[in-house]
């Protein structure tokens, strides 16, 4: 780090950023009332609020979203006639999946080999707290010098479109000159990055029946048509045998322009096993940024401890597709809708649920917004460029600010850099990425506001 003033103010603020960071990870605010309680959303949502209104926010509120979660947002006014920058995060979280692979409890931020680790402690609560710190490291030299508004969103990771239909409903709320995303990362530690694209996603639900009901496997294993093989059959037609995904009538050969993905880096990122083979064709960048992906993520079976030998009547599986940018998500559902309704072997009964979807979204990084990025990310990296990236993952909100606000600029930062390890066992922050980020967006706001004067 250099020696300029915000540097060193966050560097002196980030034994508070570990300690409000631990308080948030606690919650353990899946926003699934199925999987964990309502309540430790309400929790988390109601310590973000607090945060807000100790910052000297007005207008602090909890807003009640379509999807029966909350959001929570906050204005800051700065000098008059100054620009306006949206910041975003959100509070929610992926579920901790086996509590017992982790090193150390998901749900108690704990320091290991110079990480942080906890679930959302990058995705996206730590992109919450450098929201804090940038705001902080500029009330303590000289000032906020633009107005600000934040949001932390409630439900983003189940993709159920909450805050999208409130911004909808309410397109005054979260007007800006300029927002700041905070949850995309570098595409490697300590290599400044925005991202340029990401991939919009749709998920579906898939139910089979083939049976009134289960059936003894010796007796009538053979020519009954058991559900959980057809399902398995049905998800199979989903890939082709290199692994490339291949949903009816929709395209998966793109190429992505930009910064390429060495494959050595990608396997090591992913930890793919010695002798496994990655799947798909083209570039490592292709596959991840510029063409779609299909994922099973949960099947409906028998688990094999206590299993009997009986034919399934029913099985069901939660399928998610990543959508590239230059593909429509809502075109893509049909298609993939349509795939399952045709591919479903021996006649069996379908029924497909949609249940969440978001579309692509594609940024402008010629604009002069990112031209104070990059001169702010330039101080906070010294001896780095700026770099921009493609993210695989889908943040719905983007086209609904984008369409709302189609002057505003879209920026994409955060700290779900690849050793993150976000959605997977062991979630870490590098507190390393979180001091330089908060510097970054403390700069790009000064270098913003400066940039509107002119």
């Amino acid at each position: 780090m250099t020696a300029h003033p915000i540097s060193e103010t966050v560097a002196s603020l980030m034994p508070r950023a570990k300690a409000e960071l631990t308080e948030l990870v606690a919650f353990r605010s899946v926003a699934d009332p199925a999987q964990f309680p309502r309540s430790e959303c309400e929790a988390a949502a109601g310590w973000v609020a607090d945060a807000l209104r100790a910052e000297e926010f007005q207008d602090v509120a909890l807003l009640d979203t379509p999807d029966g979660t909350q959001s929570v947002y906050g204005y800051l006014p700065g000098p008059a006639g100054a620009p306006t920058v949206l910041l975003y995060a959100h509070y929610d979280v992926q579920p901790p999946l086996d509590e017992s692979a982790w090193l150390s409890p998901p749900f108690e931020l704990t320091e290991r080999d110079g990480r942080w680790f906890g679930r959302g402690a990058a995705d996206c609560k730590g992109g919450f707290i450098m929201h804090l710190l940038a705001l902080r490291a500029l009330k303590a030299n000289g000032g906020v010098p633009v107005s600000v508004k934040v949001i932390a969103e409630g439900s983003e990771e189940q993709g159920t479109g909450g805050l999208e239909r409130y911004a909808e409903a309410h397109p005054e709320l979260l007007a800006a000159d300029t927002i700041v995303i905070g949850d995309t990362g570098n595409f490697r530690v300590g290599l400044p990055t925005v991202t340029a694209t990401l991939r919009g996603m749709t998920m579906l639900r898939v139910q089979l029946d083939t049976l009134e009901g289960n059936l003894h496997s010796g007796q009538f294993g053979g020519a009954a048509p058991d559900a959980l093989a057809a399902m398995i059959q049905l998800l199979a037609s989903l890939r082709a045998e290199d692994g490339t995904t291949t949903v009816d009538g929709l395209t998966s050969d793109a190429r992505w322009d930009g910064l390429q993905y060495p494959e050595g880096e990608f396997r090591s990122d992913a930890k793919v096993l010695d002798g496994v083979g990655l799947v798909g064709t083209g570039t490592v960048a292709d596959r991840i940024w510029a063409r779609p992906a299909v994922t099973v993520i949960g099947i409906d079976c028998p688990p094999v401890v206590g299993a009997t030998p009986s034919l399934q009547a029913s099985a069901r599986a939660q399928i998610s597709l990543r959508v590239p940018p230059g593909q429509d998500a809502t075109e893509a559902t049909k298609l993939l809708t349509a795939h399952l309704e045709s591919h479903a072997p021996w006649g069996a009964r379908v029924s497909v649920e949609q249940v969440g979807q978001g579309q692509p979204f594609r940024a402008d990084i010629t604009s002069p917004a990112y031209a104070s990025m990059a001169e702010a990310m330039r101080l906070a990296y010294p001896g780095e460029e700026m770099q921009s990236s493609g993210l695989g993952g889908s943040i719905p909100l983007c086209n609904t600010l984008s369409a709302l606000y189609p002057e505003a600029e879209i920026l994409l930062i955060g700290l779900s850099e690849p050793e993150a390890q976000i959605h997977a066992v062991n979630e870490s922050v590098s507190p390393e990425e979180l001091e330089r980020l908060s510097v970054a967006e403390a700069l790009f706001l000064r270098n913003y506001a400066e940039s509107k004067k002119a």
